[in-house]
Order: structure tokens, then sequence, then C-alpha cells
């Protein structure tokens, strides 16, 4: 029976009620009174003291159930996935417990009546066991309870009759393919050692390795040109240098290719004075090798230690506005500033020239549009991406190399210029806490461990209710800004496909507090869906969702120190967007991949066990150099492509 916290387990009698003679007491005078005030002074305390602890209970027993949810919902995906269950889209662990039942021959009613028609004695119980392909669950099942049935068996996992439903929770089954000796015969299963998740993990990639995708849905294949083809002039460095590299792209079957049109460049020396000369003549080459463009209007700096010496900066005019008003910058706590793009605070500020970000950003959406009217017309471009912060991709810039941050950093909050804290105070006065105006001052630095801050560490403080006020209010002028400028960017595309870059922030997401994903501005611990809400915004703008593909080629040393999970991010982005019914593209970040890497590509572009048939809508690769430097990646390229394309 469940009681009040307050209330007393063994209450005492009513003397009103109780027929029983009740003794006597003579006290002093003022005796009562003081007791009775003395007890309700306590009682006032403990009242607010036990209500506190209540709080506190339920707050924790919030993020348990939300973390339990969440992995609930990581095991489901991967049994959809790798297992070929058919669950519903809102499946329960009824539906799990069902599949696997009928998966092991029993027969299973709409009522849940379950029964077997000649159960073999000697098989009671035992059913097949799938190899664990869930990217989501295979790091953490050295933990969990399959790791412990499987531990020194042979390939059959046996299930107690008496097994509850809920010891079930955190088991990922699925059995051998039968059909398929090459499965059977590489499959760690069948070997009588001990079994664990990297085992299981190398078992996938080995399917993966020698895959066969033929008759596989077509997913067309660009390439990324390089940055430095266009010079700071605008005009282009190597036409036949140019047409030698589309010749390689053509004889590979890539369909298209894309380009960076740098802000910087076209408008870099006055406002609103575009010069798109050299970019005219390159997509005029692409058009004569009849491949698609797709083009991305950048609006950050490019250059860094992977740029080999090219510097494209933000226009020169607007550096020369920053030397006055630095507050146009994203800025750090230490109030050191970031030129790689502007400040959201300034999106609907006049301070660059009478004109705030957002125009600034949708005149130069609207030249564009209209010098290249004809080659929209003709269908040559397919499609434009939206550059949305550093990188091009929808992130603060909270992990800068030029500040010093080196993976795998935690990086730093960046909200310090003076628009953005304005708009904090506004935030915190209409929340009623004007206290809260404020960034954490215990959230470490850009190279710190979440475990070593105060904010980001186990139940620390961006769980707290400050704590979870500001994260909101951070992330949702991420989100706010997306809004704001896809809003105009579909009034100067229309009718063109638009397309924005999700990152790929994987490291400690392990943790409960995901403190590299909290400061690049996706809101996204264990307990909260951090890419719902973003999503939703490209929804409502009919926005392709391209997710750059990173992690692969991290060593699983430097994952382990890092509590990474590339994987498990992605499989939660991909099945958060493809939910909500978004077309999903693809982008590798690290620049080159073994034949082993591009068939893990392919296997998450287009997974053959979906019930629902989804696959990328295209995806971009991007080289480590000038294609022709690039040779070597040539054969694999060519055999991805092939792949992608469902002929090999």
């Amino acid at each position: 029976m469940n009681h009040h916290p307050n209330q007393d387990l063994d209450p005492q009698p009513d003397p009103a009620s109780d027929p029983s003679p009740q003794p006597q007491h003579r006290r002093p005078r003022g005796f009562a009174a003081a007791a009775a005030a003395s007890m309700g002074a306590a009682a006032v305390g403990g009242g607010a003291k036990g209500r506190k602890e209540r709080e506190k209970e339920k707050e924790r027993t919030k993020l348990r159930e939300r973390h339990r949810r969440a992995i609930t919902s990581r095991v489901l995906a991967g049994l959809r996935q790798y297992g070929n269950f058919p669950l519903p889209a809102r499946a329960d662990m009824n539906d799990v417990l069902a599949a696997l039942a009928r998966e092991s021959g029993w027969t299973v009613e709409p009522d849940g009546t379950t029964y077997r028609s000649s159960p073999p004695p000697s098989q009671m119980g035992v059913f097949p066991v799938r190899s664990v392909g869930s990217p989501l669950s295979a790091g953490s099942l050295k933990n969990c309870s399959m790791k412990a049935s499987l531990d020194c068996q042979p390939s059959i996992l046996r299930i107690e009759e008496s097994l509850s439903p809920a010891s079930l929770d955190s088991i990922v089954v699925a059995e051998r393919d039968t059909k398929s000796e090459k499965y059977t015969s590489a499959s760690p299963i069948n070997s009588p050692e001990c079994l664990g998740a990297d085992q299981l993990m190398d078992d996938v990639g080995s399917r993966v390795h020698g895959a066969d995708f033929t008759g596989t849905p077509y997913v067309p294949v660009y390439v990324m040109l390089a940055a430095s083809v266009i010079t700071n002039l605008c005009q282009l460095i190597d036409p036949e240098g140019v047409r030698q590299e589309l010749r390689h792209l053509k004889s590979l079957h890539v369909d298209g290719v894309v380009v960076d049109c740098w802000w910087g460049i076209v408008e870099g020396w006055s406002p609103q004075k575009y010069e798109w000369s050299g970019y005219r003549e390159l997509f005029t080459i692409i058009r004569e090798f009849q491949l698609k463009l797709q083009v991305v209007v950048a609006f950050h700096e490019f250059g860094g230690s992977d740029s080999r010496d090219v510097l494209i900066s933000l226009p020169q005019w607007v550096l020369e506005i920053g030397k006055e008003n630095p507050d146009i910058f994203f800025t750090d706590r230490e109030g050191r500033r970031n030129t790689e793009c502007l400040s959201w605070g300034i999106d609907k500020e006049r301070v660059l020239k009478g004109r705030t970000g957002i125009e600034v950003y949708f005149d130069f959406m609207r030249s564009f549009r209209s010098e290249f009217d004809d080659l929209f017309t003709e269908g040559l471009i397919s499609a434009v991406e939206i550059g949305l912060g550093a990188s091009g991709e929808l992130k603060y810039p909270s992990f800068s190399e030029r500040m010093g941050w080196r993976y795998p950093g935690i990086g730093e909050f960046q909200c310090y210029d003076k628009y953005s804290q304005q708009n904090l105070r506004k935030a915190a006065k209409l929340r009623g806490h004007s206290f809260w105006a404020r960034g954490p001052d215990n959230a470490g630095q850009y190279n710190s461990r979440p475990h070593e801050t105060g904010f980001f560490c186990e139940r620390g403080d961006y769980d707290s209710y400050y704590g979870r006020f500001f994260l909101h209010w951070y992330a949702q002028s991420l989100i706010d800004h997306a809004d704001n400028v896809l809003y105009l960017a579909s009034l100067a595309f229309e009718d063109t496909r638009l397309v924005v870059k999700i990152p790929a922030v994987y490291w400690w997401y392990k943790t409960t507090s995901h403190a590299a994903e909290l400061t690049a501005g996706y809101y996204n611990p264990t307990n909260q869906d951090g890419y719902a809400p973003v999503f939703e915004i490209l929804k409502k703008h009919s926005v392709t969702m391209k997710f750059v593909w990173s992690g692969l080629q991290v060593p699983c040393q430097e994952t382990d120190e890092a509590l990474a999970d590339p994987e498990g991010l992605s499989w939660q982005l991909l099945n958060s967007a493809w939910d909500r019914g978004l077309t999903v593209a693809g982008q590798n970040a690290d620049p080159c991949y073994d034949r082993g890497g591009f068939m893990r590509i392919v296997e998450i572009a287009k997974p053959r066990n979906d019930p629902d048939h989804r696959h990328f809508l295209f995806f971009v690769h991007q080289q480590p150099s000038s294609f022709a430097q690039g040779t070597i990646c040539l054969p694999e390229l060519d055999y991805f492509v092939k792949s992608m394309h469902g002929m090999t």
C-alpha cells in the first residue's frame, strides 16, 4: 500500500472519538503555547525540506524513465535494422516479446495468448540467436543481460520459462541467417568462446565488407569540388584542371558535383556589390559534362589546418565593421571573438551598414538566384545548401582550433557578445528569474572533460532548473536562426530543393549530459531529444537534412576515452529525421575511406532490412584534395559509386 510521505504509518487515536479515559497532566502556565509554537516551526521546516526532497526525487525518477525509454528506442531501432523484425512504429516490449516468440516457432494471438502446437521437449524455451548489429546498443552490450546469457555458451540462447518480461528490457536478440553460408561461417556466434560487443560489431563489419547491393535503391553520388578552385577575386584558377577532374568523375558515373559559393568572395569588398564571373565560368564547364550541380551558399570563413594555406574570410567590409563593433562575432566567456561567422544575436540588429544579419543573407541569395536564373530554369542546379553556422553546419563555433580546442574537448558556450546577452536577459526576465541572465560559471574550458566540470558532470548543474533554462534558450537561439534564414531562403529559391547540414558531435555521447552537443547548440542530454525541434523546423520549410557522417576513422582507444559513439548518434539523427518525414542525405567528414568504410556508408544510406524502405536522397563525397591528386581512392570510390547505384 502506498502512503503519502507525510502520512503517519501508525496514526494515533483521536481523543474525541476514543472512549477510553485520557490521562490529565498539569503543566506550567505558558508551556502548552511554547510547545505548540516549537512543534509548528519544526513542522514547517520539515515540510519544506520534505517537499524539496520529493521534488528532487521526482526529477531523478523522470531522468531514469527518459533514459530507459531512450535505451528501449535504440534497441527497437537495432532490431528493425539488423534483425528484420516487423515491429510497428510505436512498438513496446510486448511487441518485442511477441516477435521473439513467433521467431522461435510459437503462435501469438492478438489478445496475447501464446502457445506452440507441438513443442519438442528437448527444445523448450530455446530459440536461435541473431547476430546483434544495432550500432546504438553494441557499445553497451558488455554490461547488459545478453552478455551474461551468452557468457561462454554456444550459439543458442536459452530463455527460462519463468523469465519475466521486465528482465528482457535490455536484451537485443537476433538470429543467424541459416540461408547464407557466408554469414554463418563468418559469425563469431559459432564459437564457444565468450561473446562480447566488439566481436558482434566485427561480425557486422565483415558482413558489410562483403555485402552485395545489387538491385538496391539508386542513391545519387555527388563529389565536392575543392574550395580553392575560385580565387579571392572570383576568378577560375585552372579551367583545364577542372575539365580533367570532371572527366575522371564522369568515367566513374558520378551524378554531379557540389560547389561552395563563398560570401567572402562574391560580396568581398563592398556591400551589395556581387561578383559572380568565376562561378559563371565554372558552371559552364560543369554543364559541358552534363553533370548535375548542387551549390552551397557559404556564409562562413574557410581556412585552417586542413585547408592547405587557403583562406577565405568573411567579406572585408564586414571585418572592418567588426573592428569597431566586435560584438557582431560569436564570443566565448573570456571575451575572445570568433570571426568564422556572424553571431546570431545580430540576425535582427541593423549593424551591417543599415542591414540586419538575415537581410544580408537574403540579399546574397536573391543575387545568386537572379544571376543564374538560366541554370535554374534548365534544371542544371538541382539543390541549394544553406550555410547556417560554423563550417556551414547548423551549430555554434564551440570547437574552434584557433581558440586552442582539441578533440575531444567539450568546447565552450558562444553567447557572450552583447546582442546575445541582451536576448538572454529578456528571456530570463520573461521567465521571472532575472538573475538567470548569465552563462554558467562552472562549464569548464575548451579542452575540459565533462567530469571535470560542475555543470556537465553526472547530476551536474546542466539538469538544474537554471541549467535547463539556459540550455533551452541557447538551443532555441540556434533554432530561431535556422527558422528565420530558411524562411527567406524558401522565398529566394522557390521550387528549388533546399539542404541544411547537421553536424556529427559524437564525442561524450555516452555520458548523461552530452556536453559537446550542448555547447554546439543541441540540447540532447540523455533525458532530452535535442534534434526533434530542429527537424520540425526543417520539415516546416520542406528542407532536406544532410548528415555529416563522421568518426569512422577515430581509433577505438580514442573513442573509448572520449565515451564517443558516432554510430549511435547517426542512428538517433537518421531515425528521428525519417520518423518526421524528412528527406535525408549524407556527406563524409573524413576525406577518404577504405572499402570497409565505404560499404558502411552504403549500409547506412540504404538499410536493406528497413521495413519502410527508407534511404538517402543523395550522398556527397568529399575528396582529400584535387581529384587528380587523390587517385589512390579511385578504385574504392568506383566500387562505392556502383554500390550506391545498386549495380554491385
